[in-house]
């Protein structure tokens, strides 16, 4: 599974989640909660320390690598993010397919495709340019240094804020899966499915740094080093 990484940019430090972050995840969770409507966010100290030990069980599990948000300008959390939904394509075939469960060695197996989600944000920090930076951090490592063919995110269809700010990265809508689970307020929610493929991420990345060199006025992050191409599948 994937080792834990920080990522760093201009606004936004990506850093391993730890236990040692509850008390400034209850902190960022306890400000204004107005745009939480659709999103699970700690409001309390006892809350953060659950919502650590679950993200790190699942972490242990091989199935999410789960990171605090830190604003580079003053050092402060200001909010979570993770990857999650991993899974992996090499190996034997076999069927049914098992999600989820690497060929070869756990500790040095990477992602054929991953999720990003289960992403908020303290009022202070949206609209300010990191969220943009932190998917950017994100796709980055999962396309150039795991080689990921394909990068997913959802929504609730009524999260209208966070739907557009997915279709801002450039990533394609592959639809609306209607009446597809429960709702954080209790209601049968339909989701909002996008992705990005590695084809593509060359021109979502373009996207992607387009907007912050305009709107958040920063220099463009440094390149980092790119992964040669995966092989084939290899066949039963």
């Amino acid at each position: 599974m994937p080792l834990p990484v920080v990522l760093s940019g201009r606004t936004v430090r990506l850093e391993p989640l730890a236990p040692q972050h509850a008390a400034a995840i209850a902190a960022a969770g306890t400000e204004d909660r107005t745009t939480y409507a659709f999103t699970p966010v700690p409001h309390s100290l006892d809350a953060a320390e659950i919502y650590i030990e679950r993200a790190l069980a699942e972490q242990a599990a091989g199935r999410a690598l789960p990171f605090a948000v830190v604003s580079t300008a003053d050092g402060r959390l200001v909010g979570a993010t993770r990857f999650l939904e991993l899974d992996y394509w090499q190996g034997p075939l076999v069927w049914p397919s098992v999600p989820g469960v690497p060929h070869g060695d756990p500790l040095t197996a990477v992602p054929d495709a991953a999720e990003i989600g289960n992403t908020w944000l303290s009022p202070r920090a949206q609209g300010s340019g990191i969220n943009t930076e932190a998917k950017l951090l994100m796709l980055r490592h999962a396309f150039e240094a795991w080689g990921v063919r394909r990068i997913s995110m959802r929504a609730d269809a009524r999260n209208l804020r966070s739907r557009a700010a997915i279709e801002r990265l450039g990533a394609t809508c592959e639809g609306v899966r209607r009446a597809h689970s429960r709702g954080l307020d209790g209601a049968v929610r339909s989701t909002a499915f996008y992705s990005v493929l590695d084809e593509e991420w060359p021109a979502v990345r373009a996207v992607i740094e387009a907007r912050l060199d305009r709107g958040a006025r920063i220099d463009r992050p440094a390149l980092y080093g790119t992964v040669a191409p995966r092989g084939p599948l290899v066949p039963a």
